[in-house]
């Protein structure tokens, strides 16, 4: 770190000339200069100027009372730890506002001197580049120190700020850990960052709790009503039940905005808030419907009304992270645009690909997938654009429509794009541009009225950059991106996924707290796919009695890993390696697709391996070779 001189110098030259050496300061830290001298911020403010009263300070504590209930707790807990620092911790809200302050008292009595106090408003608009201010602006976590702060006020602190994030990735506030700068330590950002971290688990219990709550109220009230049509809503007015009549009529209706369900023939004859037990605040709100009158039945309902309806093949849940998802997809299906969707292994990307189809002019065309990264090099020309009869040594004598050529008048899912060699990215970039193909042995050329989407779970725009994927390439396929979130960012939607594949499976799980518990806590390395292995293998053990569950997710993280020498780490042994041994890349999506097509055919092995076009005696080979 460069010295304060060095820093005040910097800081002097940019404020009286506009001049700034940017290997001087952090990206950061020299944006938000940036931004403060565009915004015309005093850099010789010496405090703070905007402190609330008494009422208005708690009107704004009041407003945020989610963000302390869950914060304070932790702050005591830690502010003897920050006293004998000779620090102090701040909460703030999003707005910029000081909502509690605590520590050291002799470094509180300074901080008071610029107004470093409870009611404040330290943004950077107020009082310039601070790490407060700074982390609202940039939802990063900042440790900005001394002259690295844009006005005077601050320039003998040191100050830590991480942004607290609810499951939802909705700002609540940022917490902040400040000092003078001769009590910097440089453990102050990792302090921070563990209280943000901490705040951030408890919102998300309670929220889970509150949604299960609700769920369990859902079911009570079903109870007590069973021919009345109602829909239970959470506080986003996200509906996440329905009565039988309601889900009869509407099937998505789950994970749909009341503003949008509102529109398919039901009205709200009466609305009761649902109390949490937890906190005995609104959770939620249970409304009843009655159903639109109108001369003709069929205006009613999204059934008879293809253009509103929304189609997906799967269990939509209800957090934002997919919720946003299902939004670009709403807004791409009816166009002719090409698709980019990225995302983990295992998150539904194919699911994602189909929705987009079957939502789209084409839904009555084909939709052919293709597995990029399983076929080997030398037969994907053949495979994507075909062979006409006699083009080679066995070659069928009809010869072969390639995937291409099956997707005529609907949509080809380029699955793992990634994978493809450089030499058949040329032959994809001329097709895109020429809409034709030509079969292998083939003179005459076949017109195409296709839409691609591709996917990958790898990150294209550095594989531009290494050179192993074409620029050019990836600009006509990443017309319109698409991603999809991992499983560990949508843990609100694990009960309703877990209750749709148990019915689509006929699996018979009984769904209590303790199971959801223990779902919700696991990582999800393997997504929805290793979820879906996981209540499969848990409708077999339930079977024999109880389960211990935290000890079925621990096996099915460590499977057939016993030796582990080769893995780098814990959370690649269990799709990185099979019994001690590293699969390559080709081998890893084998192995994919032979669970997935073992979990459609429910473990037929004859039915999977004809799925994927494999010979049953190939099959069983990678079977073994997998240990499956």
């Amino acid at each position: 770190m460069l010295s304060t001189s060095c820093y005040l110098r910097t800081w002097e030259r940019f404020i009286s000339e506009g001049v700034l050496d940017s290997n001087r300061l952090d990206k950061r830290i020299k944006e938000s200069w940036h931004r403060c001298k565009k915004e015309q911020v005093n850099p010789y403010l010496n405090k703070g100027k905007h402190v609330l009263t008494n009422d208005l300070l708690n009107v704004q504590r009041e407003k945020n009372s989610v963000l302390l209930d869950v914060a304070s707790p932790q702050l005591t807990r830690m502010n003897q730890a920050i006293k004998e620092s000779g620090m102090m911790a701040l909460l703030v809200d999003p707005d910029g506002y000081v909502l509690s302050l605590s520590g050291n008292e002799k470094i509180l009595d300074e901080a008071g001197k610029i107004n470093f106090v409870e009611g404040v408003r330290w943004t950077e608009g107020e009082v310039g580049t601070n790490a407060i201010g700074t982390a609202l602006k940039t939802g990063e976590a900042v440790m900005i120190q001394g002259t690295e702060h844009y006005s005077i006020a601050s320039h003998k602190w040191s100050c830590s700020a991480m942004p607290i994030f609810n499951e939802d990735r909705m700002l609540m506030g940022v917490l902040d850990i400040s000092c003078p700068v001769e009590y910097f330590h440089p453990s102050m950002l990792g302090m921070v960052a563990t209280l943000a971290y901490t705040i951030e688990q408890e919102m998300a219990v309670r929220s889970y709790k509150r949604e299960l709550a609700l769920t369990q109220q859902s079911i009570e009230l079903a109870e007590a009503y069973p021919d009345r049509p109602f829909i239970v809503c959470n506080h986003k007015e996200i509906i996440i039940s329905a009565s039988k009549q309601v889900r009869q009529k509407i099937s998505q209706s789950i994970g749909m905005r009341l503003s949008d369900f509102l529109n398919y023939g039901y009205q709200i004859e009466k609305e009761t808030p649902l109390i949490s037990t937890e906190d005995k605040r609104i959770s939620g709100k249970c409304l009843f419907l009655s159903e639109v009158l109108s001369h003709t039945q069929n205006r009613l309902f999204p059934t008879s009304s293809p253009s509103k309806l929304f189609n997906f093949k799967g269990e939509i849940g209800i957090s934002e992270a997919f919720q946003n998802t299902l939004h670009k997809v709403k807004l791409v299906a009816p166009t002719e645009a090409n698709v980019y969707i990225s995302g983990e292994t295992g998150v539904g990307k194919e699911l994602v690909a189909m929705s987009i189809h079957e939502n789209s002019p084409r839904k009555k065309g084909p939709f052919i997938t293709i597995n990029c990264g399983a076929i080997p090099k030398d037969l994907m020309e053949s495979e994507l654009f075909g062979y006409v009869e006699g083009a080679f040594t066995g070659a069928k004598r009809q010869g072969h429509k390639g995937k291409f050529e099956q997707a005529n008048g609907g949509t080809i899912f380029l699955d793992e794009i990634g994978e493809i060699p450089h030499a058949m990215q040329v032959a994809l970039l001329r097709v895109l541009q020429e809409k034709k193909i030509v079969p292998i042995g083939g003179t005459k050329s076949i017109s195409l009225d296709i839409r691609i989407i591709t996917a990958t779970h790898r990150n294209l725009a550095e594989l531009v950059n290494e050179g192993s994927f074409r620029q050019d390439l990836y600009y006509r396929l990443n017309v319109y991106p698409v991603f999809v979130p991992p499983l560990r960012e949508r843990k609100g939607d694990i009960p309703y996924l877990v209750r749709y594949l148990s019915e689509v499976n006929n699996w018979n799980i009984p769904l209590s707290e303790e199971l959801l518990n223990s779902l919700k806590g696991y990582n999800w390395p393997g997504n929805i796919r290793e979820l879906q292995n996981v209540l499969q293998r848990l409708s077999i053990l339930l079977q024999d009695g109880r389960v211990d569950y935290e000890q079925l997710l621990n096996s099915m993280h460590s499977l057939a890993i016993t030796q582990q020498a080769d893995c780098q780490s814990p959370k690649e042994i269990d799709k990185n390696c099979i019994m001690g041994n590293v699969l390559t890349t080709r081998e890893k999506i084998q192995r994919d697709l032979m669970l997935e097509a073992l979990q459609r055919t429910q473990g037929n092995v004859t039915a999977a391996a004809k799925l994927i076009d494999l010979p049953r005696s190939t099959f069983y080979k990678r079977l073994h070779k997998y240990g499956l």
